[in-house]
C-alpha cells in the first residue's frame, strides 16, 4: 500500500512531467520543401514600405508555415540617410552580401526579395510560386521545451557530413514613427522581422542530424511573436528544408 504523502509525491510528479510535455510546442515541416521567403528592407528606404505590406499579407496566407516561411532581414546600410533603424543589424547585411558571392544576388539592394536562396524580382506581380511534389526533402523538425529546444533533420542526399541550422525569433505587428530621413512623418508596420538570429553547425550521424538549441526562448525579446529555422550546407546558404510558426 503506498503511504498518503509517498501517493501525494507521486501525483505531483506525474502532474510535473504532464505539463512539461503540455508545455513543450513541437514544429515540423512537410516532406515536400518548404519556401523560404527573405525579405531585406530598411525603414530608411522610401521603396521598402510597399514590400513591408506585401510580406505582412502572408499572416493572412492559408499555406503559411506550411508551404511559406517569410523572415524579414532590416540591413543597416541605409542608417546614414538621416533615421536609423532599431530593427537593423549588420550581420543581416553581409547575409545578402553572402547571396552576391554566390552569384545567387546580382546586387545588394533593398526592398530586395530571395525565394529558397535565389533572387527573386517578380515578388510584386503575382503570387509565390512554390515547389512541385518532386521536389522532395526530408522532414525538419524542432521541440521546443520552456528551457531548451532540439531540431532534427534527415536530408534527403546522405554525401553531406555537415549542415547548419539557422534560427530566427521573429516579431510581428511592430510599428514605428520614423521622424526622419526618407519615410519621415510616416508610420511603418513590420511583420516577419528577425529579431534575434541564430546558426548551429553540427557533423551527422548515420546520416541525421540532431541540434541542441539552449535557452531559446529566454532571450528578453518581449517582441517574439514566432520562429523559423531552415537547413543550409556549411559552405552554401541555400535552404534545403525550413519550418516555422507562431508561439504564442
Amino acid at each position: 500500500m503506498i503511504k498518503p504523502t509517498a501517493f501525494i509525491s507521486l501525483l505531483a510528479a506525474v502532474v510535473i512531467a504532464h505539463h512539461a510535455v503540455a508545455a513543450s510546442l513541437i514544429l515540423s515541416s512537410h516532406k515536400q520543401r518548404t519556401a523560404l521567403i527573405e525579405l531585406y528592407t530598411s525603414e530608411g528606404c522610401s521603396s521598402c514600405p510597399p514590400a513591408d505590406r506585401w510580406l505582412s499579407r502572408l499572416k493572412d496566407d492559408p499555406r503559411l508555415w506550411k508551404q511559406i516561411v517569410p523572415v524579414a532581414f532590416h540591413v543597416d546600410y541605409w542608417n546614414y540617410l538621416g533615421w536609423r533603424d532599431r530593427l537593423s543589424d549588420a550581420r543581416f547585411s553581409k547575409r545578402q552580401v553572402e547571396y552576391q558571392q554566390h552569384h545567387y544576388l546580382q546586387t545588394v539592394y533593398t526592398p530586395g526579395v530571395m525565394k529558397n536562396g535565389r533572387e527573386w524580382r517578380d515578388w510584386s506581380y503575382g503570387d509565390i510560386p512554390l515547389f512541385s511534389h518532386v521536389d522532395q526533402a526530408e522532414i525538419l523538425k524542432i521541440t521546443i521545451g520552456d528551457e531548451n529546444a532540439g531540431a532534427e533533420f534527415l536530408p534527403a542526399h546522405r554525401g553531406l557530413s555537415r549542415l547548419t541550422l539557422n534560427v530566427a525569433l521573429l516579431g510581428s505587428d511592430l510599428s514605428t514613427r520614423v521622424a526622419t530621413g526618407e519615410n519621415a512623418g510616416k508610420i511603418l508596420r513590420h511583420d516577419f522581422v528577425v529579431l534575434d538570429f541564430q546558426q548551429f553547425t553540427q557533423a551527422g550521424q548515420d546520416g541525421q542530424f540532431h541540434w541542441r538549441v539552449p535557452g531559446l526562448l529566454k532571450r528578453p525579446i518581449q517582441e517574439t511573436s514566432a520562429i523559423a529555422l531552415w537547413v543550409t550546407a556549411v559552405d552554401d546558404p541555400t535552404p534545403l528544408q525550413a519550418t516555422g510558426g507562431w508561439l504564442k
